[in-house]
């Protein structure tokens, strides 16, 4: 039976419920009256509910299609502005026992170079992203208990929050590593991860089983109660994700998602703070042609629902897109971007050397440099973030989400987003970076709303061209 509030993974991931739903949804795919409602609810910022992002799924109507991105644009304008979250992967070991059919990090390929990165060359990786401009960072790890240990982690953390180089620092280290123990997640609490990242891949059972034959990653249960875990040892910030073109029925893996949500709010009070919608892409020694992968059109129309659905939540789009769809998808909810990414082991010290070997987990689309992307966004009206003040001063969980709800936080979200612009570019840009983003930074510090924020921001603008760092709300 479904019940949201069950802590086995088959009751809040509810097979006969997932069924049940989609096949409401397409009873009622040309239910004009619904969807007006399902439309006006979620222009309220109120949120949706698993059934009614069914039901919108299905609609084919291309009036229906346009009023959803609309009101996505008028969601993601009302809560995060034009605020673009930039961060990057730093890839620490690609050793892995695990046997997943589409990454390319599976124990079995003998075309893999395998590499761990000593704590040298993870200092170097951090010094190359520090002089790209990163202040945040999302590590990878394939799962392999000798060369991918907890404790082979935690000193990594530590090694990056330690680094200093010039102006750059890392301020915030996102994780996502494979599913753990509370013990486990608790030493990840202690050392001061921000966000805790697990791909579910796909919610259905039987297509998860099949694409991981061998490995722990197999045990479907543990894997899928793993955030319950993390939020009971107090990482109140976890991001979900599904893998898209894995199951042959996104619209499967999109009410198993809305459930996993669901489950989070109703049992911990808050749900996740980011969501990613990655697409399988090629990856060494894996099969693409088993894949149904979801087409441009059903994918942006995918994360305007999403936008609809949980309208406080980040959304991440990674550099698996290509720069024109991402950017499209900018305009329909994205708040989060990678920039500048690698996915090989060591790629951003030794670039030449990682183009000699294999070391990539799957192929990235967008191969733009960090400060190439920070000047398209600026001049689209953007303002690139690298902001990690809300981890750093404790507005993590439902501390975060408070003001979100009551429309407080974008007098804190704007002033950082500014602030950490003018690091960027006083330390990190090209010329025609600095010059356009100078001019976003003047013209938005304008709008803060807040009358006693908007004059301490400018006065911290000036200490920032003046050499200060680090100021934050």
């Amino acid at each position: 039976m479904y019940n949201s509030k069950s802590k086995i993974a088959e009751e809040f991931i509810n097979h006969d419920e997932i069924l049940k739903t989609i096949e409401y949804a397409k009873q009622n795919k040309d239910n004009a009256e619904l969807i007006d409602s399902i439309l006006k609810k979620a222009s309220k910022f109120e949120g949706l509910d698993h059934t009614e992002v069914a039901v919108l799924l299905e609609s084919e109507d291309k009036e229906t299609i346009a009023k959803i991105h609309e009101t996505a644009a008028k969601i993601k304008e009302h809560i995060y502005g034009n605020r673009i979250v930039m961060f990057a992967p730093l890839y620490l070991s690609n050793y892995c026992i695990n046997e997943c059919r589409y990454c390319g990090y599976h124990h079995s390929n003998k075309e893999m170079t395998r590499k761990k990165l000593t704590q040298e060359e993870i200092k170097k990786e951090v010094i190359a992203l520090q002089d790209m401009g990163h202040k945040r960072l999302a590590l990878e790890l394939g799962e392999d208990p000798e060369n991918s240990s907890l404790e082979y982690l935690l000193e990594s953390i530590k090694t990056i929050y330690s680094v200093k180089h010039k102006n750059g620092e890392i301020r915030r280290v996102n994780v996502n590593i494979a599913a753990a123990s509370v013990e486990d997640y608790l030493k990840l609490k202690e050392a001061g991860i921000g966000t805790y990242i697990l791909f579910q891949e796909t919610y259905n059972k039987d297509t998860y089983g099949y694409m991981h034959p061998k490995g722990p990653k197999h045990n479907y249960a543990y894997h899928t109660e793993a955030m319950d875990r993390a939020m009971e040892a107090g990482l109140d910030d976890v991001g979900i994700g599904v893998l898209l073109g894995l199951h042959d029925d996104y619209h499967y893996d999109a009410v198993g998602m809305m459930l996993h949500v669901k489950h989070l709010e109703d049992t911990f009070g808050v749900g996740p703070h980011t969501m990613s919608f990655p697409r399988i892409r090629a990856a060494s020694d894996v099969e693409m042609s088993q894949y149904t992968g979801i087409t441009d059109e059903k994918f942006y129309n995918l994360v305007a629902i999403f936008r609809l659905a949980v309208p406080y939540t980040g959304i991440i789009i990674s550099t698996r897109e290509t720069m024109e769809s991402r950017a499209d998808l900018l305009k329909l909810g994205v708040s989060q971007l990678s920039g500048g990414s690698c996915t090989g082991v060591g790629g951003y010290d030794e670039m030449a050397k990682l183009e000699k070997a294999n070391t990539s987990q799957f192929d990235v689309e967008d191969h733009r440099t960090l400060d190439e992307i920070t000047l398209d966004l600026a001049k689209n009206g953007y303002i690139p973030s690298f902001c990690t003040a809300c981890y750093r001063e404790g507005r993590t969980g439902d501390r975060f989400m408070a003001l979100a709800k009551v429309g407080q936080i974008g007098n804190v979200c704007q002033p950082n987003a500014l602030l950490t612009l003018q690091e960027y570019l006083m330390d990190y840009a090209s010329p025609e970076t600095k010059e356009i983003g100078e001019k976003v930074i003047r013209d938005q510090a304008q709008k803060i709303p807040n009358p006693e924020m908007k004059q301490k921001t400018a006065q911290w603008l000036e200490r920032i061209k003046n050499g200060e760092r680090d100021f934050r709300v």
